[in-house]
């Protein structure tokens, strides 16, 4: 039996859609681009759980781009960048869902999970996403990933939100990865940054775009929420939150979360449709898109000893360092474990060369070995090498400890946590971990 041009067919158990039907519907639904990929791909091998998880008959994803405008993302009053935002979000969850309506027609079952929020939060601050939407519209050759961390389309470069639908049937043709990397390398990024979270030699600082650009989603209204039940009252609130702070905060929970930033996407000039003036006049570029958010007058939401704090200070004298909590509380040894690497400090490393055996029992019985040197960080599994200093914990009280509901001497004391080696190694470990 072969396919018919516009519809899905049956084969033994499984569907094939023919993939012109497929794109063709995709860009009826409003898409501006779309991709299909086997979800049993290689480049997919971290999804494909998670995936399945929620939907198992998934065979293939459909990677959706609608591209948003660009003066606005650019514009230095982010309310207007946030209103593009959002309805470019609402937009390409509108999509998916006229996608899934059609083939569920067809009779193909098929989920458009959210292209941002709302996720699954009861896993924060784990994988609360469903999916990638970054790595499977890589995947389906859409795009490759800047020194920024965003997709850059081919055509419409950095100015796309992304969204997926997960198909319970194959596709006839797939695409492939992208042979190269439509960047420039011309780290504009770099320079509008104001948290200096991407780093010229393509180091990306998790935790100082999450503290500051994600500061009124996920872990910053956390620690907004616990600077209120910490104030005491009125007065003591004031003097820890400004009216204008408060203000911001109510209009996220009004109206949806505000970027604070996202400075990377507004100053990128890749892609074919965004290069032009980028290449007509360089100079003037930078003059028009770059420096009004370079100069923009702002709060700036680092957390205290971070690099992103002494990079505020060295690069932009004129914006207000905010230090805060970014509300990265891990929920278990391996959250913890996995989550060094996106928080170490490396300015808070200087000097610093070590190896630390971590022993873990009670709950959650695991070992590893963190190696800092030379201001980089490796975690492994297992016990490697010599130790310098070894920290043998019990899981539970070592989390209770990094959430601050349990103090460390104490713990020390109890021999809850027992330490082999200088303490002072000890001391050094958490200045690189600030939160």
């Amino acid at each position: 039996m072969s396919a018919a041009p516009t519809t899905a067919t049956a084969t033994a158990a499984i569907r094939t859609l023919d993939a012109a039907w497929l794109r063709a519907l995709c860009l009826e639904a409003g898409a501006d681009d779309a991709g299909f990929v086997a979800l049993d791909r290689p480049e997919l091998d971290g999804e494909r759980e998670a995936v399945r998880s929620v939907f198992p008959p998934a065979r293939s994803l459909i990677s959706l781009v609608l591209r948003t405008n660009r003066e606005p993302i650019r514009s230095p009053a982010r309310s207007v960048a946030n209103l593009e935002f959002h309805r470019t979000a609402d937009a390409i969850n509108e999509i998916g869902h006229r996608i899934v309506r059609r083939l569920e027609q067809e009779g193909v079952a098929a989920l458009n999970p959210s292209a941002g929020f709302p996720m699954e939060m009861e896993r924060f601050p784990g994988r609360t996403w469903i999916v990638s939407h970054k790595l499977v519209a890589e995947a389906a050759g859409l795009g490759r990933m800047g020194i920024h961390r965003n997709l850059i389309h081919p055509r419409f470069g950095s100015f796309v939100l992304l969204g997926t639908v997960l198909v319970g049937a194959e596709v006839s043709a797939q695409a492939q990865p992208l042979d190269f990397n439509p960047c420039v390398s011309c780290k504009l990024c770099v320079a509008a940054c104001p948290v200096g979270a991407i780093g010229a030699d393509g180091a990306f600082d998790f935790a100082a775009c999450y503290t500051h650009n994600y500061r009124e989603f996920m872990g910053g209204f956390t620690d907004w929420v616990e600077t209120v039940a910490g104030s005491g009252s009125a007065r003591g609130y004031r003097r820890r939150v400004s009216d204008a702070e408060s203000a911001s905060l109510w209009q996220s929970l009004a109206f949806g979360p505000n970027y604070k930033a996202a400075y990377c996407m507004a100053v990128c000039p890749a892609g074919t449709e965004v290069m032009p003036p980028f290449q007509a006049d360089r100079k003037q570029y930078l003059q028009d898109v770059v420096r009004p958010l370079q100069e923009k007058a702002e709060n700036v939401y680092v957390v205290a000893g971070s690099n992103a704090e002494a990079h505020v200070q060295r690069r932009f004298p004129h914006k207000s360092p905010r230090r805060v909590h970014n509300g990265l509380r891990p929920r278990s040894i391996r959250s913890f474990l996995f989550g060094l690497p996106l928080s170490f400090q490396s300015g808070q490393a200087r000097g610093l060369s070590a190896t630390y055996h971590f022993r873990f029992t009670g709950a959650e019985s695991q070992e590893a070995t963190v190696r800092i040197h030379e201001q980089k960080l490796e975690v492994t599994g297992g016990l490697q090498g010599r130790a310098d200093l070894t920290v043998t914990a019990d899981s539970a009280t070592w989390l209770q400890v990094l959430a601050r509901d349990r103090g460390i001497l104490t713990a020390l004391l109890r021999r809850r946590i027992r330490v082999r080696g200088p303490v002072r190694l000890l001391r050094a470990f958490a200045r690189c971990f600030p939160s």
